[in-house]
């Protein structure tokens, strides 16, 4: 049998056709980011991948080929042990490694002696990154937007997961990039994706919408933590979003924040530490208070001092500026942030 070749465009398209896709590189590279449902196996581990390209450029071409050959051959043995043991003779996996070189080839050629139609990857993952780099530069633009916006504690994430609940088109950016957007916005033993990830999850969700219907989605900064937003995508949502101003009286927004940050109870000295950042922006003075407060257990306290000394006049500077159909929004006001009331805003939304 011949080895099937596939583009990098052929596979977004058609993913379905394949049974499994198959990521041989290393669990590292794997970790930073990797094609939609891919699971990984390594023909090299992180330090195989290590040593091997060391021989390479201290000793000779030839040591580092005869040791990889050798390493690469036991793990595919190791592989296949472990995984085809249930694989019907129909199975069709899709592999592929950083260039749709060796490493993937080897692979390749294995399934495909066995009997299996094993297809590789033309240029690997490398090809995969430049047709998402491509994508995100014209995906936005077929799509039209509701964009989410109001201050901080306002409920708006909790709109998003409501409006998602009834069916609607979400992109949940802060869901994606792991993280708030605000300073405090890290999630507890949840570190945020690669760059690269964060932008193959963009992709993935933007090409699965349909621009018959509107996506909704919150108004965010370039950055979410240290995540940049695809330009063309944040772009699209300033200029031509259609905006829904959430409001929501200030005693709820500040039971919601201190619902959702309600971890940092248990960590006043690492809260402290993360509005150490703010003391260029607020003063040392303001930022001291705040952790006096903090280490004395007044999360109520901190936090309206937050909501009226940062947070308002932050979005008040940032969002009148950015979002150009801001000053036509559509008011939402909300009786309170739980359950009831939002499925009913969402419900007034979709209607």
């Amino acid at each position: 049998m011949s080895l099937l070749a596939v583009s990098a465009v052929e596979a977004a398209a058609d993913a379905g056709r394949f049974d499994a896709v198959i990521d041989v590189r290393s669990p590292a590279e794997f970790a930073e980011d990797h094609l939609p449902g891919a699971v990984n196996w390594p023909v090299l581990d992180d330090e195989q991948r290590r040593v091997v390209g060391t021989l390479f450029k201290q000793t000779s071409a030839l040591q580092a080929r005869k040791l990889g050959a050798a390493l690469v051959a036991r793990n595919i043995a190791d592989h296949l042990d472990r995984w085809m043991a249930d694989k019907p003779r129909e199975w069709r996996p899709l592999v592929y490694c950083w260039r749709g070189g060796q490493r993937s080839g080897s692979l390749a050629w294995f399934l495909d002696q066995i009997g299996f139609r094993a297809a590789q990857l033309q240029g690997g993952y490398k090809a995969f990154r430049a047709l998402v780099r491509t994508d995100l530069q014209a995906l936005p633009q077929r799509l039209s937007y509701r964009v989410l916006c109001g201050r901080t504690g306002c409920g708006k994430t909790r709109l998003l997961h409501a409006l998602a609940a009834q069916g609607a088109q979400t992109l949940d950016l802060e869901g994606l990039a792991g993280h708030r957007g605000s300073v405090l916005g890290a999630l507890p033993g949840s570190p945020q994706p690669s760059q690269k990830r964060f932008d193959t999850l963009c992709w993935q969700a933007l090409r699965a919408f349909d621009p018959a219907r509107p996506v909704f989605v919150e108004g965010e900064s370039r950055k979410i933590g240290q995540l940049r937003v695809p330009e063309a995508l944040i772009a699209q949502l300033r200029e031509h979003g259609h905006c829904i101003r959430v409001e929501l009286d200030d005693a709820a927004r500040l039971q919601l924040l201190l619902h959702d940050y309600g971890h940092f109870a248990a960590d006043a000295e690492g809260f402290c530490r993360l509005l150490g950042a703010l003391v260029e922006v607020r003063g040392r003075d303001t930022v001291v208070a705040w952790q006096v407060l903090a280490r004395n257990g007044r999360w109520a306290e901190v936090f309206a001092a937050l909501m009226q000394q940062h947070y308002d006049p932050l979005y008040a500077r940032s969002f009148g500026s950015s979002y150009r159909l801001l000053p036509q929004a559509t008011v939402l006001a909300l009786a309170d942030a739980e359950s009831g009331s939002l499925q009913l805003a969402a419900r007034s939304l979709l209607g």
